[in-house]
């Protein structure tokens, strides 16, 4: 990761809110048992159609992940780095996390 942004940046960063994260800690759990089912499948020569939805069911619980961890951050750091008169720096960053989201 960039330290200069890092930087630039450690004026509105807060960790993920103590009321999300028991929510958080659960899906990680919940994904790492899911990628723990699809290293069993693999290793018992399971069918791959039966891989294949387990591994969709990966991605899908990543993505509601993401998007817990992003609400926390739209609610905490952005709303804290605005008030703080940040504005373009947030907006920068979003920008910056909108594109590697993309790619």
């Amino acid at each position: 990761m960039n330290h200069a942004m890092d930087e630039s940046h450690a004026h509105h960063r807060v960790p993920v809110n103590t009321d999300t994260r028991p929510q958080v800690l659960r899906r990680l759990s919940y994904i790492e048992g899911h990628l723990q089912g699809v290293r069993r499948m693999i290793e018992e020569d399971r069918y791959c159609v039966d891989v294949l939805k387990q591994t969709y069911a990966v991605r899908k619980a990543i993505e509601k992940l993401e998007a817990l961890i992003l609400e926390n951050h739209l609610n905490g750091c952005v709303v804290q780095g605005i008030k703080e008169g940040h504005e373009g720096e947030v907006v920068s960053e979003l920008l910056e996390l909108y594109e590697s989201a993309g790619r």
